[in-house]
């Protein structure tokens, strides 16, 4: 039994391997136990070291810091001292304006622009005024105006200051100065001799102009004088009347013989407006004299281009009268031909131009020339501001006479702009002569334009003569004969020929190139619409006309009532934007642009530096 019954297997318990223990001396791995009081002792030292090298670190630092700063400051110290032994005028005046245009910073973009004009206005004002050499050197100063033997009738006399200002708002005269004489509405009230009266009313003129109802009064009583009026309105009879009877009467208390006189003389910029008002003087002397009751007065006209022995038979006695451009009456009294050594009345027509295109010089030397007081007379349409105040210093006393704004335009006149385009003005131009009955002017700054459009103008078939600068005087005086006596129907023209000149009957300007100055573009619409006729002037404007020019011409449209075109009306005011005033620039009149950057100035300046240039050069 025990055999055949097996006994149980026993099951092999799996045990984990016995830790093996190392306990052999070299063993790194093994710390010594330190004690509790040991170790918080350590560490207490510890931190109290690494304070201490804080504090070191820190004191480290600020001295290095110290010590950079005081590096930095001897070094700002060495430059300044190195830049002021190399400082110049140039770096002072660039801080002085750094710091003025911080101070301008805080103004006012208006006050800015007032303050600038302000300067400019004031620099190119700083010229002394118009005296003989003689006079500034011995310091000569007049302060009486010349006495006259005219005096007005007694009735006007007797009217009060009210009544006289009455007439002077009835005609839209303004007036200026110190005891005004007074107006008068009537040339027999003037005592004009009746002979000349006869004259006129043959010319159809009956009553004196506004310019002439005060101007011709105020001259009469020996009074320096600045008129301004419109193109047409009888200036030049303003200036001639008061020398013919002021040259009658010293003719009349003891004649001229040879060598003597002139008694006054009138300046013109240019030849054609001087030929102009000898012819007129020669018509009114010759009325006089043909009365058989006054004396035969002598005029000389004293101009380049012509031969002056032509006028032998003039210079062979007296002179009364000489009419004159500034070049040649120059040469004339350098050589002595006559004297001013009794000139006593002196006027400028279209003083303004005559101021400003380069004759300034030569006026101050022909004033040298004058030996004793003279009455001063400047007329012109267009005078602006800088030249009225540069007058009041030069005169005696003035008295200022304005009709109308100076350099608005003639309200007689109807002012048409169209845009037309460069490559089409010329098929236009034939268009615009169809408006209107001959003769017509066209004007255009270029005087290569002006020969072109003349001889387009021959090849249609219209009868055109042309006159500019570069002309000699015989072929400008046979354009301007021709075209005066109906034998030539169109004119073209270039600025030469709108300054003063009258021609009978224009009923049509056509301006084909806008100027850039608005005092020419007054003149040349003046040729039109005088002795209160009335007339049109057409121009052509487009891209190439610059746009402060037609903002002038805009404000000019304006002004004067007249239709401004879509284009123009599109035009804005950059100084309106800017919010500043918006008056009229004071050197050329315009109304659309400011001092600051006047055409007329530039253009003035450009010539000043070229005539330096020229100096500098040996004048060639």
């Amino acid at each position: 039994m025990s055999d055949s019954v097996s006994a149980p297997k026993r099951r092999r318990i799996q045990r984990s391997e016995s830790p093996v223990y190392k306990l052999d001396d070299d063993d790194d791995s093994y710390v010594p136990y330190v004690p509790v009081a040991q170790r918080r002792q350590e560490k207490l030292e510890k931190l109290s070291s690494w304070g201490a090298n804080a504090e070191r670190e820190r004191a480290r630092k600020q001295k290095e810091e110290i010590e950079e700063r005081e590096d930095e400051e001897k070094e700002e110290e060495r430059r300044k001292e190195r830049a002021r032994k190399e400082r110049t005028l140039l770096m002072e005046a660039q801080e002085v304006h750094s710091k003025k245009d911080s101070e301008d910073a805080k103004k006012s973009e208006q006050q800015r622009a007032e303050e600038a004009e302000a300067e400019i206005l004031a620099a190119i004002a700083s010229r002394r005024k118009l005296a003989s050499d003689l006079e500034l050197a011995k310091g000569i100063q007049y302060t009486e105006s010349l006495k006259t033997s005219w005096r007005p009738p007694r009735y006007i006399r007797e009217r009060t200051e009210e009544q006289h200002e009455r007439i002077r708002q009835k005609h839209h005269i303004l007036v200026d100065g110190e005891d005004i004489p007074p107006p008068i509405e009537h040339f027999v009230d003037m005592k004009v001799p009746n002979a000349l009266l006869d004259f006129f009313k043959s010319k159809r003129i009956t009553d004196p102009t506004p310019i002439q109802l005060q101007g011709i009064p105020t001259a009469f009583a020996g009074r320096d004088l600045i008129g301004i009026a419109f193109t047409g309105s009888g200036k030049t009879l303003c200036f001639c009347l008061p020398l013919i009877m002021m040259a009658l009467e010293e003719e009349t208390k003891l004649p001229l013989i040879r060598g003597e006189g002139p008694v006054g003389v009138i300046l013109c910029p240019s030849r054609e407006l001087a030929n102009q008002t000898y012819e007129n003087l020669l018509q009114w002397c010759s009325a006089l004299a043909k009365d058989g009751k006054y004396p035969q007065l002598n005029t000389l006209l004293c101009i380049g281009g012509i031969s002056m022995n032509e006028q032998s038979h003039v210079m062979n006695k007296g002179i009364h009268i000489v009419v004159a451009t500034p070049g040649r009456l120059i040469d004339m009294l350098e050589k002595k031909r006559f004297t001013f050594n009794n000139c006593k009345y002196m006027c400028m027509d279209e003083a303004d131009r005559m101021i400003d295109l380069g004759f300034e010089d030569d006026v101050r030397n022909i004033m040298s020339f004058f030996k004793r007081q003279r009455q001063t007379l400047l007329f012109s349409a267009t005078m602006p501001r800088k030249i009225q105040d540069f007058a009041q210093q030069s005169l005696i006393k003035p008295v200022l006479v304005n009709v109308g704004r100076a350099g608005a335009a003639n309200l007689d006149v109807l002012q048409v702009v169209e845009y037309v385009k460069q490559e089409a003005k010329m098929v236009y131009l034939l268009e615009c002569l169809q408006k209107t009955p001959p003769p017509v002017i066209i004007f255009s700054e270029n005087k290569n334009e002006v020969d072109d459009i003349q001889e387009y103008l021959l090849l249609k078939g219209v009868e055109a003569v042309s006159i500019h600068g570069s002309k000699s005087q015989e072929e400008r005086q046979y354009a301007i004969k021709s075209f005066k006596s109906g034998a030539k129907d169109v004119m073209v023209a270039s600025g030469v020929a709108s300054k003063g000149l009258d021609f009978n009957e224009i009923q049509h300007v056509i301006i084909f190139s806008m100027p850039k100055e608005i005092e020419d573009y007054v003149h040349q619409i003046g040729r039109t619409g005088r002795s209160g006729k009335t007339g049109i002037a057409t121009t052509f404007v487009n891209m190439n006309t610059p746009e402060q020019t037609l903002l002038d011409l805009k404000y000019l449209l304006m002004e004067a009532g007249q239709k401004v075109p879509p284009f123009l009306a599109t035009i804005d005011d950059p100084r309106a934007a800017q919010g500043g005033s918006l008056k009229g620039c004071p050197v050329c009149g315009g109304l659309g642009h400011s001092i600051s950057n006047c055409p007329k100035l530039e253009d003035t300046q450009r010539r000043q530096m070229a005539s330096h240039r020229g100096a500098d050069d040996g004048g060639y």
